[in-house]
């Protein structure tokens, strides 16, 4: 088996030796990790997987002949055991919003449901080298597309073994006989699961595809630190200035999410005072720009990490905003690196 783009040589005989196969996990490990986010919807479940992946693989590594890439070998145990923990889980896939929920109107009513699955994003620190120019002659997504947040919420939605068939063509490059060897069945069934799964997104990209993300430059630099000192000057009026007529807003783990400026501008008002003051740290999530904000109390000295926010810029301004709050955005400081208390807010 290949696996474009990019093949390995294969290693050969002998069976692979431990400084060999370390050498192996490090290469790949980052993209592995990125596959199994992908398919699960979570990061701290990619993590998981990927050590269950290495794991399988030392063990089994007397099956591995030589004749194919170890990139690939290791792809189709990290592709099994995605597929093996989504049959073992109660729910198939994770979530930005509640299907079929409307818009919320007015101060947010739904709650945080802890009950539900919600996706996660992924800290660009953790991405391997994005890939730029085109895709490999069998893949439909550039690499910059398939890791947007908005990209992995609408694969989610897909049965899992179509998930994995358009993860493996259409992201990866593989051939559909290369995906009908590792996930079983014939390249027919691959084609099907492939032409369903494409009919799914459909509904999701009327155009074709996700959002087109720019390089970032100069006018999305000022957006940015716009946005960063509306938060830390808590100024409303100028947070909302930044974002499209046609914004959305969701707010991960509660069920209300918001469409338009006007309907975000009205949530906000029943919770912007509920802090004394807020301090922004840059970061990025997903190949996004991305902020965690801290926040102090009134009558409180400590600022604490309040939330995650995930930006979508377009067009000089901001298309959409997801910002994990409290309990699961303060949980997923520590995967960016951050501290749950921020020690010096004026630096």
């Amino acid at each position: 088996m290949t696996d474009a783009p990019g093949p390995l040589e294969p290693l050969g005989q002998p069976i692979l030796d431990r400084l060999t196969f370390e050498r192996l996990t490090t290469a790949h490990r980052r993209e592995l990790k990125l596959h199994c986010y992908r398919m699960m919807g979570s990061l701290h479940e990619a993590d998981d997987l990927v050590q269950e992946t290495f794991l399988r693989a030392w063990r089994g590594r007397s099956q591995f002949d030589g004749r194919g890439s170890p990139r690939g070998w290791l792809y189709t145990i990290a592709t099994n055991s995605c597929l093996n923990a989504i049959k073992a889980r109660s729910s198939v896939h994770r979530i930005l919003e509640q299907p079929g929920r409307p818009p919320t109107e007015g101060r947010a009513a739904g709650g945080p449901a802890a009950e539900l699955a919600w996706l996660e994003p992924y800290p660009d620190a953790e991405l391997p080298d994005l890939v730029d120019g085109e895709p490999g002659p069998d893949a439909r997504y550039e690499t910059r597309e398939a890791v947007q947040l908005a990209f992995v919420a609408a694969i989610q939605l897909l049965p899992p073994r179509q998930r994995a068939a358009l993860l493996l063509c259409d992201v990866l490059g593989w051939s559909a006989l290369e995906t009908a060897h590792l996930l079983g069945g014939t390249t027919a069934s691959i084609n099907s699961a492939l032409q369903r799964a494409r009919a799914t997104l459909a509904m999701r990209y009327p155009q074709g595809r996700p959002l087109q993300r720019e390089r970032p430059n100069r006018e999305e630099s000022l957006l940015l630190e716009r946005y960063m000192q509306a938060w830390q000057a808590a100024n409303l009026d100028r947070f909302i200035e930044l974002l499209r007529e046609d914004a959305t807003y969701h707010m991960p783990p509660w069920l209300d999410w918001y469409q338009g400026r006007e309907a975000i501008r009205a949530f906000f008002k029943t919770v912007w005072g509920n802090f004394a003051g807020y301090h922004a740290v840059a970061t990025r999530a997903n190949g996004q720009p991305a902020f965690a904000v801290y926040a102090r109390r009134h009558q409180e000295p400590e600022w604490r990490a309040q939330s995650l926010h995930v930006i979508e810029p377009a067009d000089g301004r901001i298309a959409s905003l997801t910002v994990y709050v409290g309990p699961l955005g303060t949980e997923l400081f520590a995967a960016f690196g951050l501290p749950a208390v921020w020690p010096e807010p004026n630096k």
